[in-house]
């Protein structure tokens, strides 16, 4: 399996596209961006009807959260990156949502507000303090707080190193401006929180005791909370994630312009943020989630 991810993370910048909620997010690291609306609204849905299609078979959601042809929207769809990873035929095979916080951000301006933790009379004091720390902590170094969500993989490839090579590319995308805190909310379908913690993630722990396991009754199923530090990821994958980092600038961004209706002249962004190479070819998809 550590051949394979190698292999991987070898061509991550081949099978990972990234999608950026606006050019002023892109920043100076990546030089292979395309600033298309319309892709990004594809794309975006594209995910959309990925998520809706796995969670429904997977008995996560019913049909009726969905939209009417079969999206799973959420709020943050709009405000976040989206993770892509491609599959031999470019199609996605796993997808996640990255929401990047200022460090000042509130607890109750986070997802993690909805957590059903959050709504426990014993928890919830816990529940906040906890994320407290962390944010303090973040404060402290001087970094962003991220939550991560939307985890989807597809049937295909389950049991293969591509998702695990997806979240080493997460961890290094979050170590592209000196690191980043974060957390996210992990289903024990598939393994999903057992995999997130073999690669550094961990449980939360306040007050002596540690966050317990939950069960989440809008996706029916048992979920952990899970912190990591993206500057200390599990030693044995350190080599992997530096690999990944380094491909970065190569990596396909598909950014939807800011607020102006119209898009940057070539001219313009390469004055701003350097040169880029827009990529002209379509993706389409397949299915799965965790």
């Amino acid at each position: 399996m550590l051949k394979t991810l190698e292999r991987n993370i070898a061509s991550v910048n081949e099978r990972v596209v990234l999608l950026a909620p606006s050019v002023a997010s892109v920043g100076e690291v990546f030089r292979n961006v395309d600033v298309d609306r319309g892709r990004h609204e594809q794309l975006v849905r594209d995910v959309q009807k990925l998520r809706g299609s796995i969670y429904l078979k997977d008995g996560a959601i019913r049909s009726e959260q969905l939209s009417s042809d079969g999206l799973h929207q959420t709020p943050e769809d709009e405000k976040g990156w989206h993770m892509l990873l491609l599959n031999a035929q470019h199609q996605v095979s796993a997808c996640a949502l990255y929401l990047e916080h200022d460090n000042t951000v509130s607890f109750e301006g986070l997802r993690v507000r909805q957590c059903p933790l959050a709504e426990n009379e014993e928890w919830r004091p816990r529940l906040w303090k906890a994320v407290q720390a962390e944010l303090a902590h973040a404060r402290r170094d001087r970094l962003q707080f991220v939550e991560l969500g939307g985890w989807a993989v597809s049937e295909n490839s389950r049991g293969t190193s591509g998702p695990l090579a997806l979240a080493l590319a997460v961890y290094a995308f979050s170590r592209r401006c000196g690191g980043a805190l974060g957390m996210t909310t992990a289903t024990f379908r598939h393994c999903s929180a057992t995999i997130l913690k073999r690669l550094g993630g961990s449980r939360f722990e306040v007050d002596g005791a540690t966050l317990p396991a939950y069960y989440d009754p809008r996706y029916q199923c048992m979920m952990e909370m899970i912190r990591f530090d993206s500057r200390s990821p599990n030693p044995k994958y350190i080599r992997l994630i530096e690999q990944a980092r380094q491909k970065l600038a190569n990596i396909l961004v598909v950014a939807r312009p800011d607020a102006s209706d119209s898009q940057p002249s070539h001219e313009a962004w390469c004055d701003a943020y350097g040169p880029f190479t827009p990529h002209s070819a379509g993706f389409g998809l397949p299915a799965r989630a965790s």
